[in-house]
């Protein structure tokens, strides 16, 4: 099939691995193809700030509602993506710690010789409040092992540290290591996603197409593989809230 449109798409590492599954079916259907730029959550945005564009952008929902507001990207254009949660991993084959409740995950993070977590990302800015909301912070300090962004489970997998603190869709993305399971809901952060178009894309109709194909209901097993839920539209919405459904989409 001829190619109709070349469409860009920045991303984060969040959700590198889920669109990975996504665009090929979206490519075969549509004719058009996508090039996939993916960086870290704070670097992606960065960029765009500094004028770097694309079509399309599927990023953490205050990212997109702020450059929505510089008129960056078209606001009418902003539709939800998905959520994740965080977890936590060791390296593959080591014994699983309890992190399933608040004082199974104290107790671990006390007992561990080291934990690893991102400086700059999402999950990583989240973790010294919530060590200091346990009361543990002084004592986990010397224990934390950081980088400033990308995939941490790389660190466990290198042998170098016993523990990593990151979203679940990350970890699954890093071979060598085996994920616990996710933290303690008492705990838990949602890190929603959204999707929209860039006000100066030349590729207004494919990239209206590229966001339908993402929010189609069937691809919910999918976001699931890669770790993540799946955020239906708000017409979605009302009709899980009417099914009974709507408690998936409450935040903690």
């Amino acid at each position: 099939m001829t190619c109709n449109a070349l469409l860009t798409l920045r991303t984060s590492n969040s959700t590198r691995t889920v669109l990975d599954m996504l665009l090929p079916e979206f490519e075969k259907a549509s004719g058009h193809q996508v090039e996939l730029i993916p960086d870290t959550a704070k670097n992606s945005l960065a960029r765009i700030e500094a004028g770097e564009r694309a079509d399309v952008a599927v990023l953490l929902g205050k990212n997109i509602d702020k450059l929505a507001h510089l008129q960056i990207l078209a606001p009418e254009s902003r539709q939800p993506f998905c959520r994740s949660n965080i977890g936590m991993a060791v390296l593959k084959g080591a014994n699983k710690p309890d992190i399933s409740t608040v004082e199974a995950f104290k107790r671990t993070l006390l007992a561990c010789q080291t934990v690893a977590h991102t400086e700059f990302g999402p999950s990583g800015a989240y973790f010294p409040g919530l060590m200091e909301r346990l009361g543990i912070a002084q004592q986990i300090r010397p224990k934390e092992v950081t980088r400033p962004g990308g995939y941490i489970g790389v660190v466990v997998a290198a042998g170098e540290a016993q523990l990593c603190f990151q979203q679940i869709c990350e970890l699954l993305a890093v071979p060598g290591i085996d994920v616990i399971g996710p933290i303690p809901d008492e705990l838990q952060f949602d890190f929603d996603t959204q999707a929209a178009i860039f006000a100066e894309s030349k590729q207004l109709a494919a990239a209206r197409e590229l966001l339908a194909h993402f929010a189609r209901p069937e691809h919910a097993a999918t976001f699931r593989q890669a770790g993540l839920i799946q955020l239906p539209l708000a017409r979605q919405v009302s009709d899980l809230r009417a099914a009974g459904a709507a408690p998936m989409l409450q935040a903690r």
